[in-house]
């Protein structure tokens, strides 16, 4: 474990000082690199990919289609089980309603929707609509119905199954019914298992010792999940990334087996992806930037997936803008000046200006806390709108 420096809120309650994205800056090195000399792929279990990203499992975001497409692009998305792919045959009428309804009892309207029961056979329908169409099938669940969903959807090809809650642990108590054995999960689905979200050392380094294939690091830091007001729940994600990441390499330094770290929420720029990385991240999942591609289900919309619960709605519909096609967005050329298109490009660019060949490279890259970083020198841009995505 680590040292870590605490300050005082008051009596005698401590608090450790935690780092955004937004507060970090990735210092370049006296090597430089090609950029097209950089090599950005990444493993996991017996599958390989070009590219580290994962389209989060929201329905707003991915259908089999879009499956596909990200295959083809080099990484995978995650479709969600519980979500209204697996719950009506006509999907994406559905979500249409949602993205053209008014703001004006909008949870309540999605609540109603979601009401409609899972069908096995639409779970199968939607795993082999995206094998049929060429792409690496991985589905998610919460841990409640994680063992039959898994059941099923291996029998139906998946690829990779996402057990996903607010916040994983690998320990659960609960009075009022049978705690889901996460261990057990882990050892009796045969393929990998993907489990988050989490944001500490100790979270992560015991969801490894259960048997998960990769960790999703992140609580509440979405453009569109509102966990952090609505519990005050969370870590700035620089920190909860280099925690977990921490608690990785401590993992592998005990028992050899490597479980990469996903970084999930908080980014919109490829700047995002790099600082991400060098906090020590093996991939990156995102979901409102997949929301604004041109083949996302949901025309110009995302809404957190909490956001169906009846108990505590976590999450919120925001309009994102169809920025372009999938492509474009990860790999260009970029429409824009602000850094949310040809995300992979600015990764690149700045893994290459940091001397870092490989991902694992990049991980050892230096930064600095720069809470200016954004803004510096910037007031004519911000006066002219420059690289604001106007």
């Amino acid at each position: 474990m680590f040292v870590e420096a605490e300050i005082v809120i008051g009596g005698n309650k401590k608090a450790r000082r935690a780092y955004g994205f937004d507060e970090v800056a990735l210092i370049p090195s006296p090597l430089s690199i090609d950029p097209s000399d950089v090599d950005i792929s990444w493993s996991l279990g017996k599958y390989s990919f070009k590219i580290p990203i994962l389209a989060a499992a929201l329905d707003a975001a991915v259908n089999p289609r879009v499956a596909a497409e990200m295959t083809r692009l080099g990484g995978f998305a995650v479709l969600n089980l519980d979500g209204l792919q697996t719950r009506y045959e006509d999907a994406e009428d559905v979500l249409q309603q949602i993205a053209d309804a008014p703001a004006e009892g909008i949870v309540g309207f999605i609540q109603g929707l979601y009401k409609a029961p899972v069908k096995d056979e639409l779970i199968a329908k939607r795993i082999s609509e995206i094998k049929q169409l060429g792409g690496i099938c991985a589905v998610s669940s919460v841990p409640p119905n994680a063992p039959r969903f898994a059941q099923v959807a291996v029998e139906a090809g998946a690829d990779l199954f996402v057990v996903a809650s607010q916040v994983a642990t690998a320990r659960y108590e609960s009075s009022r019914h049978k705690a889901v054995d996460i261990a057990g999960l882990c050892r009796e689905i045969p393929i990998p298992v993907i489990i988050g979200n989490t944001v500490s050392y100790e979270g992560t380094k015991e969801l490894m010792e259960a048997g998960a294939a990769a960790v999703l690091i992140g609580v509440g830091p979405g453009a569109i999940c509102t966990t952090r007001n609505a519990t005050g729940l969370g870590v700035p994600q620089a920190t909860a990334v280099a925690d977990a990441a921490a608690a990785r390499d401590d993992f592998q330094r005990k028992t050899g087996r490597y479980v990469p770290v996903i970084a999930d929420g908080g980014m919109r720029t490829g700047g995002d992806l790099a600082k991400a990385i060098a906090c020590g991240a093996d991939a990156l999942m995102l979901g409102s930037t997949i929301a604004g591609s041109a083949e996302a289900p949901a025309p110009g919309c995302s809404w957190g997936m909490a956001m169906s619960n009846p108990d505590l709605p976590r999450g919120t519909r925001i309009k994102v803008n169809i920025m372009g096609s999938l492509q474009q967005i990860l790999l260009g050329p970029a429409g824009n000046d602000n850094g949310t298109m040809n995300l992979l490009g600015g990764l690149r660019l700045a893994m290459a200006s940091c001397g870092a060949r490989t991902i694992r490279e990049m991980q050892e890259a230096q930064l600095v806390f720069a809470p200016s970083f954004a803004t510096e020198g910037k007031t004519q841009q911000r006066a002219q709108g420059v690289g604001q995505g106007r």
